[in-house]
């Protein structure tokens, strides 16, 4: 039985069980998306993440007495992601597709994916937007549709196998305060496997906190500069954010949808550890 958790982390990790560095087989991240399900935590689970190249095989796994959202994640293109939801199970409500490479004009893969979306019945879609050339001009084309009514929210990238690819606290306000200039919900995936900003061992990466994302967007949704945004996404001291966090446990959580990790179970241990959920205190 689920216990009711604090408003603001509602369906706030979408399981990637399947992706790296997890890389779960994809029967058994069904199984344990289904145990995810029906745990205490279950209101914190967002959709299952799942490649479209596994569609029919996802399509013998999950039946539509299942009771949970999946999300096809296209490493088809926008051709196969055609094919692969002509396939797929009732329970895909959403797709995300990286809509251009660093250093691509993102345009045309905006373009495209919009076109997928018009015919369709409601699907949510998520379009990857790389940190780099024509950012901006994609995000105006997100929004620009999103205010005609499409379902369509942008995706970021906050770490990856190589330092580059994890943007700095100021590049990652600056697309955080573009989205709320624009009203474009947004999703992260990679690279925030805890709560507060910190240090990977092993690889020395500097990994963005969920925490720091989520106090910083609120800050953004209420008015704040780049500066200060990206100020907070800095902090590794987790007192601040704890404190901030309490301040927002019965709100919704405006701007920022979820994020992918390949452990549900990484988040719920981090915030229990610093007393965010029922019956735990830092």
């Amino acid at each position: 039985m689920s216990t009711p958790l604090p408003v603001v982390f509602a369906r706030l990790v979408d399981d990637a069980a399947v992706y790296p560095p997890g890389s779960v087989p994809l029967h058994e991240a069904v199984k344990d998306h289904r145990r995810h399900r029906s745990a205490w935590y279950a209101d914190l689970v967002g959709p299952l993440l799942v490649p479209a190249s596994a569609t029919r095989q996802l399509a013998e796994l999950v039946g539509g007495t299942d009771g949970f959202a999946i999300g096809l994640v296209a490493d088809t293109g926008i051709a196969g992601l055609r094919a692969a939801l002509d396939a797929a199970p009732s329970a895909v409500a959403q797709v995300e597709i990286a809509v251009a490479k660093r250093g691509e004009d993102p345009q045309p893969g905006v373009a495209a994916l919009l076109d997928l979306l018009r015919p369709s019945d409601g699907l949510r879609a998520y379009a990857e937007v790389p940190l780099t050339f024509g950012l901006l001009s994609a995000l105006d084309a997100l929004g620009d549709a999103r205010r005609e009514g499409l379902p369509v929210a942008a995706k970021f990238r906050t770490g990856g196998l190589a330092a580059e690819l994890f943007p700095t606290p100021i590049e990652l306000a600056a697309v955080i305060c573009a989205c709320r200039d624009r009203e474009l919900p947004f999703k992260l995936t990679a690279g925030l496997h805890h709560a507060i900003r910190h240090t990977d061992p092993e690889t020395g990466f500097i990994h963005h906190g969920f925490l720091n994302v989520l106090v910083a967007t609120m800050q953004a949704v209420q008015g704040a500069e780049v500066a200060d945004v990206g100020a907070t996404l800095a902090i590794t001291d987790p007192v601040p954010l704890i404190e901030a966090t309490r301040r927002l446990l019965h709100d919704d959580r405006p701007l920022w949808i979820s994020f992918g990790s390949c452990s549900v179970l990484e988040p719920v241990q981090d915030l229990a550890r610093l007393g965010l959920l029922p019956g735990t205190r830092a």
